[in-house]
């Protein structure tokens, strides 16, 4: 048993009775059902505290695939984007913001979303009536708010002093209801509706303080941050932000995010160095585990969403203006010119490779990397790299390992104590990435393969850190009267492929890249077996978990 607290594992049985840890130790009694977990790992379900499964919940309420893996608890709501509240005649406003900053596809969401909420009290609700397998916890994300009271107004300017106390009210009725905390965003590739920023990111400091001091009025809550403008780093205005959201709620702050560079490989450490106050608060940074590598095609270019000359491409998704936009002389000359000012796409067209191309006389360049095509073609990398998905009418799928990538500057960070491990962005860019098997690839590649973090050490990073920090007080640890939320895996076994593999299981057959779990044999859930192995018993024993005094 590893208890989650980084205390020594021991040998022990664990009583579960009224989906609570009721003994711990050498149990004799008879049981109803003894798992036998004889030479395996007994430990507290995972917590992922960086996800956007707010739409997933409506059509997979299994929510996968975070649940193949041993999380027992989600964090949704983040980087200010979220469904509630929303007017019913705000939806498609609310499904765009999702389709252009999480990348869900629309038609998906046509399909999937079950609308039964306008409130974000209602939206709880509604959660729980239709049932989940495993604990799903809310934040309020800032931007549906100000868009319920401003209208469209919101994604173009600050709040007037009588809206920010309508939106404070609609916020402290979400606290009140049990929502973890709040979340916002300020990064500039957050473009929602009609490529417009984000709401939230219109947000006065003004209002931001009354928001944030909700949380210091309850005495609770979390608020979450998608920050810097460059992986790493946080600059002097983004240090003014976290400081001020510290100081008005008198509560933790986490931010994204805090990645490796292969350009700037100080970069984190000293992040770190210089924010200490902000941590010495309680303040977090998030980080990742498992390399970011991303899958794009240039039909939803977000890993250049930042970029000016890419917003003509985000103002007008039809196919074929976006391929009149990349042909064009004038926008790759502006392009090039933005990219040699931004450090992180270092070695771009060397580590850009194509993965899958639909035309069959392109099938030749499948694992090639740009600078080769270039070279093949005797043309400029950017050159080859947009013709050759003019070539495929935008459907050639990219991939490109991008930060994150040397393994002995990550497990630095994220065993770091002043970081907080997440960021696996679970349900969005579905088409991207897929990074929500990070818990069991960090116990089969860092604690078995690589022994560089001890099993116990692991274990609380995914456990009892988050749950500490999101208010979470009922588990996170194994403890007679905690929640029984349970992982049992066999370290032998346990792991998570590098490569995702590309189902097409979302809502009207829409494609996703999905990581499965191996080697975990058991997954309990508020008492309940949700998993033997990889297969679901059938039931839905999740909740939505309220915040601590609700």
């Amino acid at each position: 048993m590893v208890d989650g607290t980084g205390a020594p594992s021991r040998r022990a049985d664990v009583a579960i009775q009224g989906g609570k840890i009721t003994a711990i130790g050498k149990i004799t009694d008879s049981a109803t059902r003894v798992i036998d977990a004889s030479d395996q790992i007994v430990a507290p379900g995972f917590i992922d505290p960086h996800t956007h499964y707010d739409a997933q919940i409506c059509w997979d309420p299994l929510i996968t695939c975070s649940s193949w893996h041993g999380v027992t608890t989600i964090v949704m709501g983040n980087c200010g984007v979220g469904l509630a509240p929303c007017k019913p005649a705000e939806r498609n406003v609310a499904a765009e913001n999702l389709v252009h900053v999480e990348a869900i596809p629309r038609e998906v969401l046509d399909r999937g979303l079950t609308w039964d909420w306008e409130s974000f009290p209602q939206h709880m609700s509604a959660t729980a009536t239709r049932g989940i397998g495993i604990n799903v916890g809310f934040l309020a994300a800032l931007s549906p708010f100000r868009h319920y009271v401003m209208g469209d107004e919101a994604m173009g300017r600050a709040a007037t002093e009588a809206e920010t106390a309508q939106i404070r009210a609609l916020l402290h009725e979400a606290m009140t209801a049990g929502a973890l905390g709040m979340s916002l965003t300020v990064m500039p590739q957050h473009l929602g509706y009609k490529a417009q920023p984000l709401a939230c990111r219109l947000a006065s400091h003004d209002e931001l303080r009354s928001y944030a001091s909700i949380l210091k009025d309850l005495g609770r809550g979390t608020i979450e941050i998608a920050l810097t403008k460059q992986p790493s780093t946080v600059s002097d205005k983004e240090y003014a932000l976290l400081e001020l959201l510290a100081s008005a709620s008198g509560r933790p702050v986490t931010w994204l995010n805090l990645r490796d560079r292969d350009d700037a490989p100080e970069a984190w450490t000293e992040t770190l160095d210089k924010v200490a106050p902000l941590l010495a608060l309680g303040c977090r940074p998030q980080v990742a585990v498992r390399p970011l590598v991303v899958d794009f095609n240039l039909r939803n270019p977000f890993l250049f969403a930042s970029m000016n000359s890419m917003k003509p491409v985000f103002e007008d998704k039809n196919v074929e203006a976006q391929k009149l936009v990349y042909a064009g002389a004038e926008f790759r000359r502006t392009f090039a010119a933005e990219l040699e000012r931004r450090t992180v796409y270092h070695h771009l067209w060397e580590r850009t490779q194509v993965k899958e191309v639909t035309n069959p006389g392109l099938k030749s360049t499948e694992w090639k990397s740009i600078a080769e095509i270039a070279r093949d073609r005797g043309v400029a990398p950017l050159d080859a790299f947009f013709d050759l998905a003019l070539d495929d009418e935008l459907a050639v799928d990219f991939m490109i390992p991008l930060l994150d990538i040397d393994e002995g500057r990550v497990v630095r960070k994220f065993s770091d104590p002043r970081t907080l491990i997440g960021i696996s962005d679970g349900g969005a860019h579905v088409d991207m990435l897929c990074n929500a098997g990070y818990p069991s690839y960090l116990l089969g590649t860092f604690v078995r393969e690589k022994q560089v973090i001890s099993l116990e050490h692991a274990v609380k990073r995914i456990t009892s850190e988050p749950a500490q920090f999101f208010g979470i007080t009922d588990r996170g640890v194994l403890r007679p009267g905690m929640a029984a939320d349970i992982a049992v895996f066999d370290l032998n076994t346990i792991g998570s492929p590098e490569r995702p593999e590309i189902r097409h299981d979302l809502p009207g057959g829409g494609r996703r890249l999905v990581t499965q779990a191996e080697g975990i044999t058991h997954t309990l859930v508020n008492g309940q077996v949700l998993y033997e192995g990889l297969r679901h018993t059938g039931i839905l024993p999740g909740q939505v978990l309220r915040g601590r005094g609700v």
